[in-house]
């Protein structure tokens, strides 16, 4: 695939005149009229990520998920059995019943994949077999909440090691990073805005810079009355390939700027901020700007060959947003991941607030811990999901939480299916 400079410069500037008044969304509609187009005079599908639903949908970890179900509907009846009514599923022994349920059902849809499922994990993540199946049978089943509420423990080892690959190039930081499972990237988004002020980490009316062209509700929430930020816009031209130049990163030298939030790859340019822009802007923190919170919002990231997310290369300073739902078409199960390195900045900002401050969070805080000074950031962002006192709901659901976890072990980890294949078949590929 040709890098996006390559492309650009063959589309003259004129051609978009007509569109600068139209919203992303609509320039958007006008991109996928095109491409149909286009794959009307040729023998490929037009597989579509670009949109806010994509044009497919993952047939196989479905298939297994809805297997995964009638097993479970068995354990349950294996506890108790009445008329519309069973039991909560058991943890000895349920990784053999497993194993025996999926060779009975060995050519059912989704055998094939369950079957591999349980013994890589068990090899590559060091599960014990009963533990992890029993968190998939009860999660699927859905008669707890979730416990941790901030996410299950098998699920989020299975995430981390898949953002690992698909956001570190598998070349992670040291150290690891909290999740919090979340109701898809705009929860995240949320989310994290509300954490971020109800924490005194951003004030109403404080200066923030958004990388531009950008998703448009990042502009719009900054404009809310809950916020009212003062919003510096760092530019990344067509011009320029879509990467930001020397002098619009400087914007971020000024100590005004709290916190820098940008989508990469970008919406709706589709292009990655490149490695050597990546560089400056790593040298531009740790050198000028060690104070800087990043949001790198990385939905599109699993689309660009070899991407590695500023999490990845500032994990101190960023906090990374993550949703399945474009490459696995699967916007409608609302699954989405935040992620905040173990040592970050935010940590350690709301450990040096003044004593008010403090007393003021200590008593917000204070039903969830007999420590709430030492509260991190990403459980108090859980609190605040639920205004705090529902905490004890707090949590994205558990089938949707197998769902995620399952998605990710079919496609990037036992590696069934390779993104080559969705090429051979139509125009999605990983491009930088």
């Amino acid at each position: 695939m040709e890098r996006a400079s390559s492309i650009i410069p063959s589309i003259p500037r004129s051609a978009f005149e007509p569109y600068e008044k139209l919203s992303p969304f609509e320039i958007k509609d006008k991109l996928a009229q095109l491409a149909r187009e286009s794959s009307k005079k040729s023998d490929l599908a037009l597989l579509n990520a670009g949109r806010g639903n994509p044009n497919w949908v993952a047939t196989t970890p479905r298939e297994a998920f809805f297997l995964l179900g009638q097993f479970s509907i068995l354990e349950c009846k294996r506890v108790l059995d009445m008329p519309d009514i069973g039991g909560m599923p058991q943890a000895p022994g349920i990784a053999g019943r497993f194993e025996q349920f999926l060779a009975k059902h060995h050519d059912a849809p989704g055998a094939g994949m369950l079957t591999a499922m349980v013994p890589f994990a068990v090899k590559k993540l060091g599960f014990d077999a009963d533990a992890f199946v029993h968190e998939l049978v009860d999660s699927i089943i859905g008669d707890n909440y979730p416990v941790p509420d901030r996410m299950l423990v098998h699920a989020e080892k299975v995430v981390h090691a898949y953002l690992m690959w698909a956001m570190c190039d598998s070349r992670p930081p040291k150290g690891k990073f909290d999740l919090f499972a979340v109701e898809g990237g705009t929860a995240a988004m949320c989310y994290t805005f509300k954490s971020l002020m109800q924490n005194h980490i951003l004030h109403k009316g404080d200066t923030i810079a958004l990388g531009v062209p950008i998703f448009t509700p990042y502009i719009e929430i900054a404009e809310l009355n809950d916020y009212e930020f003062n919003v510096v816009l760092v530019h990344g031209t067509q011009e320029n390939g879509f990467q930001y130049s020397d002098a619009e990163l400087k914007k971020l030298e000024d100590p005004k700027v709290k916190a820098f939030f940008i989508v990469n790859p970008g919406n709706p340019s589709s292009v990655a901020t490149s490695p050597e822009v990546i560089k400056k802007l790593d040298k531009l923190v740790k050198t000028k700007r060690s104070d800087l919170i990043i949001l790198t919002d990385d939905v599109y990231g699993t689309f660009v060959t070899g991407f590695r997310s500023l999490m990845a290369d500032l994990p101190y300073n960023t906090i990374g947003v993550y949703s399945y739902s474009k490459y696995f078409g699967c916007t409608g199960w609302r699954l989405g991941v935040i992620a905040v390195h173990e040592n970050n900045i935010i940590d350690d900002m709301i450990r040096k607030h003044p004593k008010p401050i403090t007393d003021q969070l200590n008593k917000r805080y204070g039903s969830l811990t007999l420590e709430p000074a030492k509260l991190k950031f990403i459980d108090r962002m859980v609190a605040d999901s639920r205004d705090v006192c529902l905490n004890h709901t707090a949590g994205l659901s558990l089938p949707q939480q197998v769902k995620n976890l399952r998605d990710i072990l079919r496609f990037n980890i036992l590696g069934l299916v390779s993104l080559k294949r969705c090429r051979q078949h139509g125009e999605v590929s990983r491009v930088r």
